[in-house]
């Protein structure tokens, strides 16, 4: 079984590519996932996560997500990192984020992303990235 961490990272790798197919192809068909934990309703299923991938993803020019840290269990993945990317506008949004991801075999089934969509909506509106934003963002990626 591989480890959840290198799911995670083929999840990155095909969203970095822009294969939504590739993508969903690591999720279960009864997912729920919380792009925007506390903030947004969860999308429910693998047709609404395509829908959603779909729509954020015509939005973007360039996606540089990284993650900085990382702990796993048989059936969980907790990560740490920036939800980096680029808009076709060229403006460059960096969310810091804590993501906690279930698995059912080697399935994502629940996913929790933390993020503060204050800090996105300020940046997508034009406000420079912050210098706290900056601190928690300008660390190395895991190698693993």
């Amino acid at each position: 079984m591989p480890r959840r961490i290198e799911i995670f990272q083929t999840i990155i790798a095909a969203w970095k590519a822009k294969d939504i197919p590739a993508v969903l192809s690591h999720m279960h068909a009864d997912i729920v996932w919380h792009y925007a934990a506390g903030a947004e309703p969860p999308i429910r299923g693998r047709a609404q996560a395509e829908r959603f991938l779909a729509r954020f993803g015509a939005r973007i020019a360039q996606v540089r997500w990284r993650v900085f840290d990382y702990a796993e269990s048989e059936t969980r993945l907790f990560v740490e990192g920036v939800d980096e990317y680029a808009t076709n506008e060229g403006r460059v949004i960096m969310a810091a984020y804590a993501g906690v991801l279930d698995f059912e075999g080697d399935l994502v089934i629940g996913w929790r992303d933390y993020v503060d969509v204050g800090v996105v909506s300020a940046q997508m509106a034009g406000q420079p990235i912050s210098e706290q934003v900056r601190l928690l963002t300008d660390r190395a990626e895991v190698m693993t």
